[in-house]
């Protein structure tokens, strides 16, 4: 098939086209031709006002249940909940059973993979089994193809084990993911600590137990001269200590997800447990923080904290109910809503496409005439709806379900293959 863009606007600051209106042609999965007054007789001309057109997506610890949780998100239902929401690459948590900690557990995401609108690429355990002890075969799966190293989202404990991680990863370059949380000061935490969570009689989770966790890494970042990447981080002394460290040289980047700031302790939907997440949300000076932090840098990329669960785990009392939300699909929308006051579209779109692939060090797509199309086309002011029938996760825990949302992905174009997305207004799928 080929596709004609008409009067699409790039935004890839590599791109000799950025800022333009040009066209795009792209045929047999690459693109043939950029430029203007573009014609081709067998192509399907699209003219959409005011579509934009990046290289392709790119997310990092997304959770994928399969194998063995298939009820809460298989490969193939992870893939078109990606590509609907402009993703055409995402790297997926290790938490599955068996847990990716092998060659073949490598091999069997990638493979599934090939040939299809999304690229999956693996995060490998660090520890064997998850468990914070033991290191898992790190060389070994580097050269199977894992692309970064975490256990999952939960925190690594042991001081002692991340020292002998980023000593180890050291030895071929290899990232280490790590949640910044004292597991021992958020025990039975529900949401953030602070005064609204004493009204609703909630545990809460203290802004410490990420903070003195972050700093402990820090140290361990200065003293192994390693590579660390913090994911979701949540408060405003964190970023503090990331901005700081950054400053000192140290080898770090961080994310936050895209619905982080979206919500506060105090106006998330008392004991709707679509709300719960972690880290939870937090206070009025944790958001403005963390908008500060996007804005100068010191958070590196935003990211969907793709977290499905099934009915069973969320329809429980709030303390009961496990965290997370599923993201795929609505975070360009909702990070269009949390950031488009502090940063430009421009800024956002670099943040979730060209700089998540930097921090891992993987090579960045070329928008350019002869190269392989890897790209995500979107309008930046299209309204839509996040609705059940739209929903292509195999869950559908979301406070953004039923919602209108501003910004919406058009379609992708992937190891050719071009997926349009359902919800948009007059989509052509």
């Amino acid at each position: 098939m080929v596709h004609l863009y008409k009067s699409v606007t790039i935004l890839h600051k590599l791109s000799p086209f950025n800022g333009k209106v040009v066209d795009i042609l792209i045929k047999n999965g690459k693109i043939a031709e950029i430029g203007n007054d573009l014609t081709d007789p067998e192509a399907k001309v699209i003219q959409e006002d005011g579509l934009c057109c990046s290289i392709g997506w790119f997310d990092i610890g997304a959770f994928v249940g399969e194998p063995g949780y298939e009820h809460r998100e298989s490969i193939e239902s992870l893939i078109k909940a990606a590509a609907y929401g402009g993703y055409t690459e995402v790297a997926c948590l290790p938490n599955v059973n068996p847990v990716t900690q092998t060659k073949s557990s490598v091999e069997f995401l990638k493979q599934k993979s090939v040939n299809t609108p999304v690229r999956l690429h693996a995060i490998a355990a660090v520890t064997h089994n998850l468990e914070g002890k033991d290191l898992a075969e790190l060389i070994d799966l580097k050269e199977a193809g894992a692309i970064a190293f975490a256990d999952g989202n939960t925190s690594i404990q042991a001081s002692d084990t991340v020292l002998k991680a980023l000593e180890y990863l050291k030895i071929f370059g290899g990232v280490l993911i790590n949640r910044p949380e004292n597991a021992k000061l958020a025990n039975g935490g529900q949401m953030h600590e602070g005064v609204a969570s004493t009204k609703l009689g909630l545990k809460g989770i203290p802004s410490m137990a990420e903070e003195m966790q972050l700093k402990r890494d820090l140290q361990m970042v200065e003293y192994t001269n390693g590579r660390l990447h913090f994911s979701q981080v949540s408060t405003a002394g964190a970023v503090h200590a990331i901005r700081e460290a950054k400053r000192q040289g140290l080898q770090i980047t961080c994310d936050v997800a895209a619905h982080q700031v979206t919500f506060l302790d105090e106006t998330l939907e008392p004991f709707d447990t679509n709300y719960k997440v972690s880290p939870p949300f937090r206070s009025q000076k944790d958001r403005e923080a963390i908008l500060e932090a996007v804005a100068d840098g010191t958070i590196d990329t935003i990211v969907s904290a793709h977290i499905p669960w099934d009915e069973e785990a969320k329809e429980l009392e709030f303390d009961l109910a496990e965290a997370g939300v599923i993201g795929l699909q609505t975070a360009f929308s909702v990070a269009m809503k949390s950031f488009s006051d502090k940063i430009p579209l421009q800024d956002i779109v670099e943040l979730i496409s060209t700089n998540s692939r930097n921090l891992l060090g993987l090579p960045i797509p070329a928008l350019e005439r002869g190269e392989l199309a890897n790209l995500t086309f979107f309008n930046p002011k299209t309204t839509w709806r996040f609705t059940e029938n739209v929903n292509a996760s195999a869950s559908k825990n979301s406070p953004f379900l039923e919602e209108e949302l501003t910004g919406c992905v058009f379609a992708t174009h992937q190891q050719g293959i071009v997926t349009f997305n359902p919800a948009y207004p007059n989509s052509l799928q």
